[in-house]
């Protein structure tokens, strides 16, 4: 466009990259068509200034090569943003069904040139399922929809169709399938966006507390953030007696005053006890935490609030790990600590070429790998989720929310993600009557554990006491790369070891196993880690409000009677040996096996238990 020579052309910004990736596709001439997935109802910010991403399309991507703009909301009927059509909007009613307004569309698309079509809630229109379930109406506009891709004639007239959907599984699978059509995803915001959102919101924040609220809201929508960081509107508590309840809890800690007033305004629809757990989590007096990071009260708001949206927005079927203990806490098993968080400094590093794309923790129950798992999320400073057992809980959902889970853990990246009872989730011998829908997920999930880019970016542990019951191609290496063995206590000093850390976690006086291991500690041996525990909470129970003595704990080592299946027990531990990635991590007398011996014992096992 020409300007005069007093002008100021003042260039616009990049489009965000997977607007970029839609130009420079129907530019090449590879789609008409396009399926916009994933974080398509957040707000895009660009240019300073927030839209919807129907708004961008329309007002940013389309408007300077586009005469007619047409949005088909399936719950609020046909709008032009943008006109050359002589159909004026009341000839298209409210009332018709999707395939009535395609049916009537066709004439704008096949007979204008250079024209746009947005249809947000695309799932809507062309709903998945198998052909013969859908309804005449919804396969018309799925295969009206498949036609248009295929016309010569829409081609030449320079036009293209958006489809908006949050996962490509709320779309008919003709539309996803067809090579015409460009399937595109639209990341939630990434670390750059999220500093220019943030900035936004507080333009008095420094780069520092900048920096480390967009590192700590990533998996958040940009919306979510601005809502979060933004002063909510007055609520039914006075801002005056907030903002002295707030000041009581900081009392005379650094710039206390400037931090009440912006904590007053974005607490606003909390009630006491929970501004109270934010400011002052661990109870203490305020005065005694001078020298707490001035931003810590708003990063844990951050926290709070990112939990309950993004375990709401998964429908529950994720978990955040909050464990109350680290590694520290856990007895013996100093190899596996090691491993461990040799794994996390990796993680944290950024040297994925060393971290391993997931771990089996497998071993007979009572072995502590949930115990340690937790444990382990804590001590690493990464964070965690638990997945949950989706066999069930997927029942009547679809592999979109799957979608929606898997982009949000990236999103969160690096992270843990822990699937306890592995054998259930992807059990091979599980009947599957739910339409397919449990084996579709799976697969997706077989997927994403396999995704190269995922490397040090999701972790992966997944917890078994029944390794035979998963299918072969979960364990590849690749997906588990390594796998963990757990076992019971093989010495008295093992055992020693895990009573030690039990005594600390309960408050139990420290035992001299020099003069006790006899009668304390070496009857134990054997005993699972859950066994322990049992043990030493009898012995608390029956100390009452006295101390625990170790003639008590004696006592109650003879009363206490473990309930065993020495047979399966057996089989488990012989499971773990034979998964066992490496060699030292085995107990001695397992070492010298080979893998004709394992097998052969698990032959034997698997006859005398019938399995």
């Amino acid at each position: 466009m020409a300007t005069n020579a007093s002008a100021v052309t003042t260039p616009r910004p990049p489009l965000p990259a997977w607007a970029e990736a839609v130009r420079r596709k129907y530019v090449a001439d590879e789609a008409s068509m396009f399926v916009l997935h994933g974080n398509v109802y957040d707000d895009i910010l660009w240019n300073g200034r927030y839209q919807t991403l129907t708004e961008f399309l329309t007002e940013v991507l389309l408007q300077d090569n586009k005469d007619t703009i047409i949005v088909f909301d399936p719950s609020a009927g046909v709008r032009y943003t943008k006109r050359t059509s002589s159909i004026p909007e009341t000839e298209w009613p409210k009332e018709w069904t999707a395939d009535q307004i395609l049916a009537r569309m066709e004439d704008e698309v096949m007979v204008r040139h250079r024209l746009a079509l947005i249809i947000p809630y695309a799932g809507s229109v062309a709903p998945p399922g198998e052909e013969n379930f859908l309804s005449d109406s919804d396969r018309r506009a799925a295969i009206r929809l498949h036609r248009w891709t295929l016309s010569p004639q829409f081609k030449r007239r320079d036009n293209v169709v958006f489809l908006l959907v949050e996962s490509l599984a709320e779309l008919n699978g003709k539309i996803v399938a067809n090579p015409r059509v460009a399937a595109v995803d639209v990341p939630l915001p990434d670390a750059a966006v999220r500093t220019e959102v943030i900035r936004l919101a507080d333009p008095s924040r420094d780069a520092a507390q900048v920096a480390r609220l967009a590192s700590h809201t990533s998996g958040l929508r940009a919306a979510q953030i601005a809502q979060i960081l933004t002063p909510s509107p007055a609520d039914d508590l006075p801002d005056a007696e907030r903002l002295a309840f707030v000041s009581s809890l900081l009392g005379s800690t650094p710039d206390a005053a400037a931090r009440a007033e912006k904590l007053t305004a974005l607490t606003r629809g909390m009630d006491a006890q929970e501004i109270r757990h934010l400011i002052n989590p661990q109870h203490t007096p305020a005065d005694t935490a001078a020298a707490a990071d001035a931003g810590d009260e708003l990063i844990r708001l951050v926290h709070l609030r990112k939990r309950e949206i993004i375990e709401k927005e998964c429908a529950g079927l994720i978990e955040f790990v909050s464990a109350p203990f680290g590694l520290e806490a856990v007895g013996g098993n100093d190899e596996i600590k090691a491993e461990l968080m040799q794994i996390a400094a990796d993680v944290r590093s950024g040297d994925r070429k060393r971290c391993p794309m997931g771990l089996m923790f497998v071993g007979p129950m009572g072995t502590g790998k949930t115990f340690v798992a937790k444990a382990f999320a804590r001590s690493s400073g990464l964070t965690a989720v638990t997945l949950k057992n989706f066999r069930s809980k997927w029942v009547g959902s679809t592999e979109a929310n799957l979608d929606k889970v898997l982009g949000m853990v990236k999103a969160l990246g690096p992270i843990i993600l822990i699937i306890d009872e592995g054998d259930r989730s992807f059990g091979s011998g599980s009947e599957d009557s739910d339409g397919g829908t449990s084996s579709r997920v799976i697969a997706k999930l077989k997927e994403f554990m396999s995704e190269p880019d995922n490397r040090g970016v999701v972790l992966f542990i997944l917890m078994t006491n029944r390794p035979d019951k998963l299918d072969t191609d979960i364990k590849r290496a690749g997906r588990l790369d390594r796998k963990i063995p757990f076992f019971y206590a093989e010495s008295a000093t093992d055992v020693e070891g895990v009573l030690d850390a039990l005594f600390k976690r309960y408050g139990v006086p420290a035992v001299d196993w020099a003069l006790h291991r006899e009668a304390l500690s070496a009857p134990l041996v054997g005993y699972s880690n859950a066994d322990l525990e049992a043990l030493t909470l009898l012995a608390v129970a029956q100390a009452g409000d006295g101390a625990v003595t170790p003639e008590l704990l004696v006592a109650a080592v003879a009363d206490y009677l473990p309930s065993r299946d020495a047979g399966m027990l057996e089989y488990m531990e012989m499971l773990a040996v034979f998964e066992a990635s490496r060699r030292s991590m085995l107990p001695e007398r397992f070492r010298a096996l080979n893998a004709e011996d394992i097998n052969a014992r698990l032959q034997q096992l698997r006859v005398r238990l019938r399995i």
